[in-house]
């Protein structure tokens, strides 16, 4: 397992940092995804045979919401 923080825009409340979790947890190969309002960033740790950061940013973006490394 890896261990990946993200940065994440676009989060106004709790209603969105569980959106921006539910959309993290539910991409193939993450374990866990613990997603911070106040910090405005994702901890993620995931199974780098089936996921990568690139496939991680393009998740949240489809979401609607901004993500960065």
């Amino acid at each position: 397992m890896q261990t990946l923080t993200l940065n994440i825009g676009g989060m106004t409340c709790g209603g969105c940092a569980k959106s921006v979790t539910r959309i993290l947890e539910n991409t193939a190969g993450v374990a866990k995804a613990e997603v911070s309002l106040e910090n405005r960033n994702a901890v993620i740790e995931f199974d780098p045979a089936q996921t990568n950061a690139a496939a991680l940013i393009e998740a949240v973006e489809d979401g609607g919401f901004d993500a960065s490394l």
